[in-house]
């Protein structure tokens, strides 16, 4: 029968013990060794351990000394508890060695071939939020998958629940589809924007309309992407969901509950014409009423956070998931949130400890190959990691919020 593991602990916690502790932590290793191979206890001396934190600190081999090690309990225990330390963590040992000798996925895909065009289209990317205090950025309102999935997303924040809601048949947004939604908001942005200067210089203008008909090439440019064919495809199967993607929020505040009425991210679209390929060209999208009257009608400055441009090129989900909430919590400054807290807004299907094994990984990704605009960090917790999110200081930043003014450019 096999003896079962040792529960060893990791290296860097273990060099954060004191002498005293490591010590205590070695013998009681030993103890709990010669139980389990029904070994005589011994005593570790002075040199023993000091041989062991050595080898425990660093794994190498020589710091036994081996070839001076004689007979007796004592070195026989030594020699024996360095060979199970040794192949309890040659599967740790091999996979930080890989870790050092790879290259690490990028956290970015790279941009289009005609992506140099953007110079003459710069975007500015606008994200807008749900209603009053609830922000669509404090959670995410689409799958973070690739692929469409069934089912709903549940978010319960402290004042309000979120439900997400996709299709019987086309399913749930996902991040990916997203991007048209950010689409439709920027374009409304800068159709008030210029309604506002028209309007400050004494003109009549009118309001933007309610329905927003940009070409599917227009589409795919603001996004990033590739003019290929299979993009025209993805494009229409991701209006179709966009437009059967509800929101509902449950207001909780004060102690009431107020139910919110179920909200689509698109109010519908239509494709009013295709090339001669065949291939969807102008599409017709209809502004939402919530986005219409958060964007235009609102009787205030409404603020409404940009986005790098960069955004578009991030290729995970958890990954566009992440920089989304670091935008709207951390600013221009930073913040951090438990794994944990990060699961439950992130409205993933995954089990914990696979989300958090993927966010690790992301993060980890991230010292290479950093993500517009933050670093991130891993932190200990009190009770769990903690993910830290940290404003990188660069001059040419942009402010964290722009302002719809009355009056003049956000």
């Amino acid at each position: 029968m096999k003896a079962p593991r040792l529960p060893l602990m990791a290296r860097g916690q273990f060099a954060e013990l004191t002498l005293h502790e490591k010590n205590a932590y070695l013998q009681k290793l030993a103890d709990d060794f010669a139980a389990q191979h029904d070994r005589e206890q011994v005593v570790l001396d002075r040199d023993a351990l000091s041989r062991l934190r050595r080898y425990y600190s660093r794994r190498v081999w020589a710091d036994l000394r081996i070839e001076d090690l004689g007979g007796g309990p004592l070195n026989r225990t030594l020699r024996n508890l360095g060979e199970h330390i040794r192949s309890e963590h040659i599967g740790e040992d091999i996979s930080a060695a890989l870790l050092q000798e790879t290259t690490p996925k990028r956290v970015m895909r790279a941009a289009p071939q005609d992506d140099a065009q953007l110079m003459f289209f710069v975007p500015t990317i606008y994200d807008a939020p749900l209603k009053d205090d609830v922000n669509l950025m404090d959670v995410a309102p689409f799958s973070l998958s690739k692929r469409a999935n069934r089912g709903v997303i549940k978010y319960e924040l402290k004042d309000s629940l979120i439900t997400i809601e996709g299709g019987a048949e086309s399913g749930l947004a996902t991040v990916f589809d997203y991007d048209i939604f950010l689409n439709m908001v920027s374009y409304l942005a800068e159709e008030v924007q210029q309604f506002r200067r028209d309007e400050s210089k004494g003109l009549r203008p009118s309001l933007p309309p309610k329905v927003y008909r940009p070409s599917a090439a227009h589409i795919l440019k603001f996004c990033r992407r590739s003019d290929g064919g299979k993009s025209y495809e993805d494009l229409e199967a991701a209006l179709d969901r966009l437009s059967n993607t509800t929101i509902k929020v449950v207001n909780l505040s004060g102690g009431k509950r107020r139910a919110v009425d179920s909200r689509p991210l698109i109010g519908g679209y239509s494709v009013v014409s295709r090339t001669g390929a065949n291939k969807i060209d102008l599409v017709e999208i209809t502004i939402p009423d919530w986005v219409y009257k958060s964007v235009v009608t609102a009787e205030t400055r409404i603020p409404l956070l940009t986005l790098h441009h960069d955004y578009f090129l991030i290729s995970s989900g958890i990954g566009r998931f992440i920089y989304r909430l670091a935008r709207k919590a951390a600013g221009r400054d930073e913040a951090q949130y438990s794994i944990r807290e990060l699961h439950k807004r992130s409205g993933s299907t995954q089990e914990l400890r696979k989300f958090a094994y993927d966010l690790r990984e992301f993060v980890n990704r991230t010292q290479a190959f950093p993500m517009p605009d933050y670093d991130l960090s891993l932190v200990e917790g009190k009770d769990d990691q903690k993910l830290h999110m940290r404003r990188r200081g660069d001059d040419d930043l942009r402010a964290s919020t722009e302002l719809l003014a009355a009056t003049g450019d956000a």
